[in-house]
Parts: structure tokens; sequence; C-alpha cells
């Protein structure tokens, strides 16, 4: 379990949900705008290169519909462009998980099946990924997954 303090992130999102593998369509969309459109350049006070997905706005839980945002940690209070949006993730407890392998094979998301299996107690204030540095290595990627547990 993790202590973390709130940050803010300004991207793009979608409201999507797990029902009848709808965000298998809408997820993966958003991240071919986010690349295509060449999203991250265009973020105001961009804090790192990290790329951040938060789930966030659980109408209940991961089985009902939610909003993902696709976008950069930023510094300071900048107001989005056109066509984003800018959270602010509350600080909390969140305990970290790791996927492990070639994202485009599905490492990411066979870690999350693992997740919504597991018996771990969820708050479904807001979970995130991290795509840093270690996310660009191929067959041995690492993508850090928070999920909340805390208030």
């Amino acid at each position: 379990m993790e202590q973390l303090k709130g940050f803010t992130v300004t991207g793009i999102s979608v409201r999507t949900t797990n029902e009848n593998g709808q965000m298998a369509i809408d997820i993966p969309a958003l991240w071919n705008r986010f690349l295509q459109e060449g999203i991250p350049g265009k973020i105001p006070d961009r804090a790192t290169d990290d790329i951040y997905c938060i789930y966030t706005d659980y109408e209940k839980d991961h089985t009902r519909p939610y909003t993902t945002v696709l976008g950069c940690r930023v510094s300071g209070n900048s107001h989005p462009p056109e066509g984003m949006v800018t959270i602010t993730i509350p600080g909390g407890v969140f305990t970290k998980q790791v996927a492990h392998g070639n994202i485009a094979g599905g490492s990411v998301f066979n870690a999350w099946q693992r997740i919504w299996a597991s018996d771990i107690s969820r708050n479904f204030i807001a979970d995130f990924e991290v795509y840093g540095e270690r996310s660009q290595q191929g067959d041995q990627a690492e993508v850090d997954i928070f999920v909340g547990i805390g208030q």
C-alpha cells in the first residue's frame, strides 16, 4: 500500500463500460486519437513525459460505466486546451500492481483481469496506470497500476 498525494492530469476522455466488452473498443480508440493527434505535445504545463490513464467517475464499480482520461500530469492551474479535460486525482491510499510484458499483447488488460478477480477492497474513486520509460521495453515492458483503496 502506498499513500499518494493528489495530482492533476490534462488529456482527453471517454465514458465507457466493461459491459459487453465496450471498453475494448472505446479505450484503444482513445489511445489511437491520443497518439495520432499528438495530444501530449498540446498539453500545457506538462510536469513529466509519463502518460497517465485514469479511471474515475465510476457509476458504481468496475461493472458499471466509468470515465477514462488519457493524458499527462500537469503542474500549476493551467486551463485545458479546447477538446481536453483537466481532472484532479485526490490523494489517498493505493495498492500498486505491475503489469509485466508486451502491452500490445495484453499485459495491462491481463493485470486488470487479475485485479477485478481479486479481493482488493477498492474505493472506486480513481485508479490509474503510469506509462513511463519502462513501458517502452517491448516484451520486458512494465506498467504501474495504482488501485484506490483508501479515502
